[in-house]
């Protein structure tokens, strides 16, 4: 009986990937409803996993129930995203904080570098956003703080469907490809002042991006 709910719930998490990923790549949109006997037939599955999957995924905030019509995928107003890139921003800073009191984790910088790297061969905007991303939450493993690093986490997925937006916009990749090179340079040569004050800019810069 276990092993049988263990599967159910393994199945449920991937269908929830596979909605993810959908969402992040636009293949569903803001407002698009999900049709659960599309994949109940596509998985050869009855529908209580996929209404376990959408439980799971208005949990982090990217579905949505409404009634008469069911599950959406969450359409973000304006108030909502800044208040993600603002919690964000919060909490990067933080983490540079902690970096000050704890120092520089080489072997973090080489990863950093070393995705870098990746970074500027990638040119997929949903792609790009996700490298992004786990450059971000190097900086956050650099904090050595688990209660930023729990909190970061949550606000994962929403961001990558912001952040996708953001970096459809003409310049943007480049221009965050040369800020991140220079974040590298700043953590190594132990200019954390310079480094601190360049990421909350570089934050703040996707947050105006939104609100202009």
């Amino acid at each position: 009986m276990a092993t049988s709910e263990f599967d159910k719930h393994a199945l449920s998490n991937r269908i929830a990937e596979k909605i993810t990923h959908q969402i992040i790549t636009g293949e569903l949109k803001p407002g698009e409803k999900l049709v659960e006997n599309l994949y109940a037939e596509e998985f050869g599955i009855s529908r209580a996993p996929i209404r376990e999957a959408i439980y799971l995924l208005t949990i982090e905030g990217l579905v949505e129930k409404i009634p008469r019509k069911g599950a959406v995928v969450k359409h973000y107003s304006p108030n909502e995203i800044y208040d993600l890139l603002e919690i964000r921003n919060m909490l990067e800073s933080m983490a540079m904080r902690r970096i000050k009191e704890h120092g520089v984790d080489p072997a973090i910088i080489k990863k950093m570098n070393s995705l870098l790297d990746t970074m500027q061969e990638e040119r997929d905007v949903n792609n790009y956003a996700q490298l992004n991303q786990l450059f971000h939450k190097y900086i956050i493993e650099m904090s050595q703080s688990e209660t930023i690093k729990t909190m970061y986490n949550r606000l994962t997925t929403p961001l990558l469907t912001i952040q996708s937006i953001s970096f459809s916009y003409e310049g943007n990749i480049e221009k965050s490809i040369e800020e991140h090179s220079l974040l590298i340079h700043l953590l190594r040569s132990q200019k954390l002042d310079g480094a601190q004050e360049l990421l909350e800019k570089h934050n703040q810069d996707v947050v105006v991006g939104f609100k202009g």
